[in-house]
This record gives structure tokens, sequence and C-alpha cells, in this order.
């Protein structure tokens, strides 16, 4: 058995939704295109679909095996088509993943961009605060903010992320600033409950504050509202903020207590040849956000305020 001409027949079949179709497309009968699927799911020793008189559905392990030959054939076709072509356009549809408030504030204004330079690629963006999977749902790449990633993705840096704490001038002056860590507990705190740990907040290596207040929230740009309006403590990241901290909307707190490291990454799945379409999308991310990126300016325009004997 010809394993990549099992595989395409096996991806055929279900992009067509029947045998038929797929034998047409391929120049196949249809006898031939049956014998060669469950050839190869006797190999596999796994069935991939489900038959009834009227559709076909996949099994669940089809529907990751499904991911994986798509993706192989599509390296293969990329493959052939690098050698026969000096330049190879990316082209195509690119299917992104991207969190909810970084998609709505920074890629609305990139992604136009990146279009009109590649006129042949079409995105389709799913923003969503989950981490999707991206073999079993089918995305090409995914941006994601994290300390570290699994080993099992291939990941580029794009920027780093800073998580702030800070709050109104108006909050500030009515209910005095925290010098340390410790002093988080006694005022009103915006929680948001995405986090790994929602109401605890980290600073430096060990310090692990529990916080509360008037207001939790999977959303982060309903707390920076909220924040904005004298409601209490917020503890974001930096792509969020930067506009209001350089505006002094928004004052930077405990200046003297790093929040742990984050970073924007592109990820996608671990394999050894990236499609012209994803690896030319990073690399403009990359080129247009910069590191340190355009919400970091803040940091060199503001100044530590002493607010404490320790001159936090």
């Amino acid at each position: 058995m010809d394993k990549l001409s099992a595989m395409e027949v096996f991806v055929r079949v279900v992009e067509s939704g029947s045998f038929v179709r797929a034998a047409e497309r391929l120049g196949m009968s249809t006898t031939a295109v049956s014998r060669q699927l469950a050839d190869l799911e006797a190999q596999l020793g796994a069935r991939l679909l489900q038959r009834t008189t009227r559709r076909l559905h996949l099994t669940d392990a089809g529907r990751g095996y499904h991911a994986r030959c798509a993706q192989i054939l599509a390296d293969v076709e990329e493959a052939d088509a690098s050698v026969r072509t000096d330049t190879l356009r990316p082209r195509g549809v690119l299917r992104l993943s991207a969190p909810v408030s970084f998609g709505l504030k920074h890629l609305t204004a990139l992604l136009p961009a990146y279009l009109a330079a590649y006129p042949e690629v079409t995105l389709d963006v799913d923003m969503s605060d989950r981490q999707v999977d991206l073999v079993e749902e089918g995305f090409d790449v995914a941006l994601r903010i994290a300390m570290r990633l699994p080993p099992t993705l291939v990941a580029r840096r794009i920027a780093a992320i800073h998580v702030v704490p800070c709050a109104s001038p108006a909050y500030l002056a009515r209910e005095g600033e925290p010098a340390r860590p410790e002093d988080l507990a006694r005022h009103r705190c915006l929680v948001y409950t995405h986090a790994a740990e929602p109401g605890i907040w980290t600073f430096g290596d060990e310090a692990r504050v529990s916080v509360d207040g008037p207001l939790k929230s999977n959303n982060g740009d309903l707390l920076r509202a909220a924040a904005l309006a004298g409601e209490g403590i917020i503890c974001e990241p930096s792509f969020l903020l930067g506009d209001d901290l350089a505006a002094g909307r928004l004052m930077p707190l405990l200046r003297g207590e790093p929040t742990p490291p984050l970073a924007l990454y592109a990820v996608y799945p671990s394999r050894r040849h990236l499609s012209a379409k994803v690896r030319t999308f990073v690399d403009f991310l990359i080129g247009r956000i910069g590191d340190p990126p355009p919400w970091d300016a803040w940091m060199e325009m503001a100044e530590p305020r002493r607010s404490g004997p320790e001159g936090f």
C-alpha cells in the first residue's frame, strides 16, 4: 500500500463527504477508493470513518489523523511547488487563534496590512481566551501569552508582555497607594477570573498575595474600564493598559516589585516544514510589533514614585 496515496484518498473522502465524489476527484473507481481506505484502517488498527447509508462521520481517531494527513499533503504540495518555481507565494486560508483583548486592541490594525501585502492569503480568525488544540481544531497558528509553552509546540517569541498592577489617580487619592505587595490585601482589587490562579497576584520569586474586591470578570477590558472609573486596583498585561499608563489615566504601582515575565508567542504544531503563509505571517507580526513593543513605551516615560520609606 502506498501510504501517501492512501492518506490522500482518506482526506478527499472526508472533504467530499462520499466515496463516489472522492473517486471522481481522484480519477479512481469507487471500489479502489474503498479498498485503499480499508487497507489504511487495517494498517493503523483503528477505524477512521463511521459509514451509514446517508453520511460519513469521522471517529475521534479519524479527526486527529485527518488534520495530520491534510497538513502532510499540504507540505508535500508546497515542497513540489518550491521546486517548480523560484519563489513560493503565500496563498490559501490561514486559520489563526488569538486572545480576545489582544486581538481587538492590536490585530485589528495589523491584519489589513498583512492582507494587502499577501493578497492570495485569506484569514480565518478565531478570537478566544481558551487554549485551542491546534491539530484537533485545524489551526495554522495561535497567539499565546505565557511564561512558558508545552514542549510539543514550536513557537517564536514576538514580544515581551509585562503584567502591571495599577490604579486610577482618583482611587489612589481616595484609598492611598500600596507600598509593598502585602498591602494589596486591604485594597479593592479587580480580579481576572481566567487567570491560572484567580485572586493570587505574584511578585518576584516568592511573594504571592491573596486579593479580593468588588468586581471579578473573565474579560480584561471590563476590568480596565472599572479601574479607569476608580473602582480599584487591577493587575493586567501591558498590551491592554499601555495607552492608559502613558497618558496617566492609570498609575503603575509597586515598581520595585517585578511581576513574572510573560511574552507573546506565535505557536504552531510541531512539524519540519512551515507553510509560506504561516512563515510570512509570523515574520510580519515580529516586524510590525517589535521588541520592546509600542505598548511598553510608558515604561521609559514613567519614573518610579516614592510612596514609602523604602522608596517603592
